[in-house]
């Protein structure tokens, strides 16, 4: 898996999914969430709606609606809108994604950073646990994982979580 840093705006890039941290109830309702749905349309929020209760640990994937993705791949970090979470949440929402992709043979996906918004995780530990799922994953799919920084002070904690998982 080769795995890239970059600041950006999730909801512009043309790979085959983004991953939307979201609720089990699957409401897009702030976050990154209400960014996807505002940008794609509501039919995202409707489908993953029509799949709720999600589980934390869990992945629904969706269509994207008018992104320019192919999907979008809903995990659950919390159980209603507006939770805290713990950095466990954010090991379990980034494995449920992966394994998503690997189900649904996607080959290049786009991660926010997870639960460093309303979740109230710290960025460094967010950026490690991410990291050590993604070295920890052994499926083939996906082949490229980007991992966007809205906040571009996300990207340092992105690339020592990466320095750190790449030492012997």
């Amino acid at each position: 898996m080769v795995i890239h840093v970059a600041p950006g705006d999730l909801t512009q890039l043309t790979v085959d999914a983004i991953v939307n941290p979201t609720n089990s109830l699957g409401l897009m309702v702030a976050g990154v969430s209400s960014a996807i749905r505002e940008a794609g349309g509501q039919v995202i929020e409707d489908e993953a709606k029509a799949s709720a209760p999600i589980a934390v640990g869990a992945a629904v994937v969706t269509t994207a609606g008018e992104l320019f993705t192919k999907s979008v791949i809903h995990v659950p970090t919390m159980e209603e809108p507006g939770m805290k979470i713990g950095v466990e949440n954010v090991r379990r929402a980034t494995r449920a994604a992966l394994l998503a992709a690997a189900r649904n043979n996607l080959q290049e996906i786009a991660f926010p950073a997870i639960g460093t918004g309303i979740g109230g995780v710290p960025f460094d530990e967010a950026a490690r646990a991410m990291v050590d799922e993604l070295r920890a994953h052994r499926q083939p799919e996906p082949a490229k994982v980007w991992l966007i920084a809205a906040k571009p002070e996300m990207i340092p904690h992105f690339e020592e979580a990466l320095r750190l998982a790449s030492l012997p």
